[in-house]
């Protein structure tokens, strides 16, 4: 099994890499923001891979991460995605943005990948909703504040400040991190119209 590659660039597909280690060259299948961020022909370059071997080949997909490729299988966990679906979701949301959409049972936000219908973004957020904050990433420190929001625990002040907030316009997540931050600020006894107005301040910055 290839568990990593370190090498240089050779080539740059369209949805995959061509990594040349030590003169020998491995075709390794990325996302598009994994491919826009790799760099240039003839730069080095570091990919964790996950392998995949069939009876009729042998392919490889390339992270920049190691929490990417834990997303990569844990998607594939959910019924009815495969690989390329998997790989359309990475190349929408990073790994922080999904763990949120997830706990928030955001399913607009994860439908936005390309192949990913509404039902399938319904088994998504669904089936991953207990073990989304263990791959959270950079999000881990308001992953529970999320999951509150999302499951309909969240107290009322706090779920008609986030509500506001996305009528507004602002995506569910950035309402839920202007929230968050206001909450640090105003307390826990803040009624929804100061939670409100700090957010606005917290997103205006």
């Amino acid at each position: 099994m290839i568990g990593k590659l370190k090498g240089t660039i050779d080539e740059i597909g369209e949805d995959h890499v061509v990594v040349d280690v030590h003169g020998v060259c491995y075709i390794a299948f990325c996302s598009s923001r994994t491919l826009s961020r790799i760099g240039s022909v003839g730069e080095a370059i570091v990919l964790f891979i996950e392998t995949y071997v069939r009876e009729d080949q042998l392919k490889l997909f390339g992270f920049l991460s190691a929490l990417e490729r834990q997303w990569f299988n844990l998607l594939q966990s959910v019924q009815g995605v495969g690989s390329k679906v998997a790989l359309a979701v990475l190349s929408t949301l990073t790994p922080s943005e999904l763990a949120n959409a997830i706990a928030l049972q955001d399913k607009a936000a994860v439908s936005r990948a390309p192949g990913v219908g509404p039902k399938v973004a319904i088994r998504i957020v669904t089936e991953l909703k207990n073990k989304a904050p263990a791959f959270a990433g950079e999000a881990s420190a308001t992953i529970g504040f999320k999951q509150e929001l999302g499951e309909g625990v969240a107290s009322a002040p706090v779920s008609d400040a986030v509500s506001a907030l996305t009528n507004l316009g602002y995506s569910r997540d950035q309402a839920a991190n202007a929230v968050a931050a206001a909450l640090k600020t105003a307390g826990e006894a803040a009624d929804s119209a100061k939670l409100i107005r700090l957010g606005l301040k917290e997103l205006s910055r």
